[in-house]
């Protein structure tokens, strides 16, 4: 035999809900509350209703019986960086000096922010994470250039006139 229902407190709220429902997910989740309390039926009956397995019934009704009746919607869900070596401030004043080194006209090495990263989270680190700590940091490699941006096209343009001719000798 079946565990009886649990939720009759949160049944009344569940039917002024029913007639405000608007979405499909909103309406199912008002049904697997109110079908077990009002009209007894299992959760495999209920499941079977709502067109859903017997376990997503089950986790829509603790959903709305947790919250207290609330929007399903508004529910916070888990995001953000669960696994982060740094947060975000952390990462930028760790990555100031390379950013500084390259707007300098040096070039930011990856190699080196490795070993910098390796040793100031005292592991090592995959490669791949420290092109993601850079990309996160709005990083993109550049290709250089054709000319110097400093070079002069007029004196290239003599110069190539004038040079003498290295296939005649």
């Amino acid at each position: 035999m079946a565990r009886p229902a649990s939720g009759k407190e949160i049944l009344n709220i569940a039917k002024e809900r029913l007639a405000k429902a608007q979405s499909i997910g909103e309406l199912r989740q008002i049904q697997a509350v109110i079908l077990p309390l009002e009209f007894g039926f299992t959760m495999d009956q209920v499941a079977t209703i709502i067109g859903v397995s017997k376990g997503w019934a089950c986790q829509l009704r603790i959903d709305f019986i947790r919250s207290g009746g609330f929007d399903h919607r508004n529910k916070s869900r888990r995001g953000g960086r669960r696994r982060e070596n740094m947060t975000k401030e952390e990462e930028a004043r760790f990555l100031g000096p390379f950013f500084e080194k390259a707007a300098n006209g040096g070039i930011l090495v990856v190699g080196e922010i490795k070993k910098a990263l390796d040793e100031h989270l005292g592991r090592t680190t995959a490669l791949a994470s420290v092109y993601n700590l850079l990309h996160r940091h709005n990083w993109r490699k550049l290709a250089p250039d054709k000319n110097h941006p400093q070079s002069d096209a007029e004196v290239h343009k003599e110069w190539g006139k004038n040079s003498p001719n290295s296939s005649v000798r």
